[in-house]
């Protein structure tokens, strides 16, 4: 019997969710995981045909552009050595930015090698930008003014922000409307909270993604919130290395589990999965797949 594709933490085979065409992971650290080529090649048997992978300029952006190749040429192998020589593998974009953590680092020679990189034709959004209140490795000035700084790149651009807050969401509502979300489009990432702070972004016309944890079992509020976004403006994603989906948690995510976490999004909504499927990926390379000018 060939090897599932899935097994829990027990070891238990467990089935693909049938989301009714291709899924996109779009939010995702490739250059975290232990095998890059690997993952994106598990990630087209998981039927993943779109992800967006983070690369942050003030620490190795240009590993992620230079090992891109290196990566689609070990999934090929594996794919093909598993008699999948037809199988497409996923299509890869970049999210370039300097992460709140590190917005002590924006100084002018990394937005010149920032600017520069995203030139490059597979950036398609500039993030994950925003704050972090919870770690505060960067003083919250710092990153107040570091967001500001890259949401007006975005807006200078062309290109659509892809926003991390956490325990900063009063202060990050304020600096979106300060600065206007990028008329491309502004993505509110790995959200975890309830409906009502979700409101607010809504308001300010934000598309909102969801990762593992809208499917842990004491997360009604995540997915409560799941439910109130417009059909047209909701995504899901993995933000893997991090925060594995059920029945995976405390194991190394990666793109293929995006999969689970969208199922539950639509399980949660009310929705068939096979209906719900279509729409998400759609919303995905609409906001993340643009033809650059």
């Amino acid at each position: 019997m060939a090897e599932p594709l899935f097994a829990d933490s027990k070891g238990r085979p467990v089935d693909v969710p049938d989301l009714g065409g291709p899924v996109a992971d779009t939010h995702a650290h490739l250059d975290m995981l232990d095998d890059p080529g690997l993952s994106l090649a598990r990630a087209s048997m998981a039927g993943v045909a779109f992800v967006a992978t983070v690369a942050d300029p003030s620490e190795d952006a240009r590993r992620t552009f230079d090992d891109l190749p290196i990566w689609f040429a070990r999934a090929r192998e594996i794919l093909d050595a598993a008699g999948l020589a037809e199988a497409l593998l996923p299509h890869v974009r970049v999210i370039l930015g300097v992460h709140p953590h590190n917005a002590k680092n924006l100084v002018p020679e990394v937005e010149v090698e920032m600017r520069r990189l995203a030139q490059h034709g597979i950036v398609s959004a500039i993030g994950e930008i925003g704050l972090d209140y919870f770690y505060d490795h960067s003083p919250r000035e710092v990153q107040r003014e570091a967001f500001r700084r890259q949401l007006t790149i975005a807006h200078e651009l062309g290109l659509p922000a892809v926003v991390h807050l956490r325990d900063a969401h009063d202060d990050g509502e304020a600096i979106l409307a300060e600065v206007g979300l990028p008329q491309a489009g502004c993505v509110l990432h790995c959200y975890n909270r309830g409906p009502e702070l979700l409101d607010r972004f809504l308001r300010l016309g934000c598309t909102v993604s969801f990762a593992g944890p809208v499917t842990f079992k004491k997360a009604e509020d995540v997915r409560e919130a799941a439910v109130r976004v417009p059909r047209d403006h909701v995504l899901s994603e993995t933000d893997c290395p991090f925060m594995a989906p059920e029945p995976f948690r405390g194991r190394t995510n990666e793109p293929a589990l995006v999969v689970f976490t969208a199922a539950r999004i639509a399980l949660a909504r009310g929705e068939d999965a096979t209906a719900f499927g279509p729409v998400a990926y759609a919303n995905a390379l609409r906001v993340l797949d643009r033809p650059r000018g």
